[in-house]
């Protein structure tokens, strides 16, 4: 089997400013993806990858170890990778009837540990002060959440909250419990929640909490959390595509009636 990706200059190369297992790593994911090794096809071996891509074969134990992390493939010794007959992900939990986005963020506490790495009350970037409708000083939260058995990050959160919630969100609070639950037992109830999703590159600290290349594409997801009716905390929430999705679910129903997905476009709309 030859794959695609090789005979791309410039695929597989250090001059990309990804590291090699990681760009090895999309190009056998988009392979199976789109249907080029089918499920239950045994991947080329590894010393064929290693002349394929001119990679060590250090480099192509680890992308094939984190394709099989992520559920992609099933490695069996002796024998070789093969392509998993289900999907990448069982995400029947996430979006099967009757969840919710509270029970998933109950099963991303379940599966991630989290450090605080920032904590203290300062004055929030323009962009959240301007949500927040405030020109106050404000309760600063920055975590990282990490998967909990192999302590890969999957998730930096940069939360802004009213200065008075100090005394119940502290270092050891945080440890203690999710964000969600400290609000609610501090008697904070949320009425309405709008995110937005968007995309930006990873400046030098992001990358490295993140563990992933300075120029790196990520994902953005920011939540502005309503209570009676104002503005009352902003997150944002930092993740790798490469690690992690972000999943909607409705019915049809909910396609004709619902208003909780918009798509915009920051667009020039003067007349030519």
């Amino acid at each position: 089997m030859t794959l695609v990706g090789q005979n791309k200059a410039g695929a597989v190369s250090t001059a990309a400013g990804v590291p090699l297992h990681r760009q090895l790593f999309l190009v056998l994911h988009d392979e199976i993806d789109r249907g080029a090794i089918a499920p239950g096809e045994a991947l080329p071996t590894e010393q064929t990858l290693c002349d394929q891509f001119g990679v060590s074969r250090i480099t192509v134990r680890r992308a094939l170890a984190d394709l099989a992390e992520q559920g992609y493939i099933e490695r069996r010794h002796g024998v070789g990778s093969f392509v998993r007959r289900h999907g990448p992900a069982d995400v029947s939990g996430y979006l099967g009837s009757g969840s919710s986005y509270m029970q998933g963020l109950r099963q991303t506490q379940f599966e991630t540990e989290v450090e605080v790495i920032e904590l203290g009350v300062r004055r929030p970037p323009r962009l959240v002060a301007d949500a927040l409708e405030t020109s106050d000083e404000l309760l600063q939260v920055l975590r990282v959440r990490r998967q909990r058995r192999t302590g890969e990050p999957l998730i930096v959160s940069d939360a802004w909250l009213p200065a008075r919630l100090a005394p119940a969100l502290t270092e050891t609070t945080l440890l203690r419990a999710p964000l969600y639950q400290l609000l609610s037992e501090a008697g904070v109830a949320v009425d309405r929640v709008r995110h937005e999703i968007t995309a930006e590159i990873a400046g030098p600290r992001n990358a490295r909490l993140l563990d992933t290349a300075i120029g790196a594409a990520l994902l953005r997801v920011n939540r502005l959390s309503f209570v009676a009716g104002a503005p009352h905390h902003y997150l944002s929430a930092l993740l790798s595509p490469g690690r992690s999705r972000v999943l909607f679910n409705q019915t049809a129903d909910e396609l004709e009636t619902a208003d909780g997905l918009i798509i915009a476009h920051d667009v020039d709309r003067r007349p030519g």
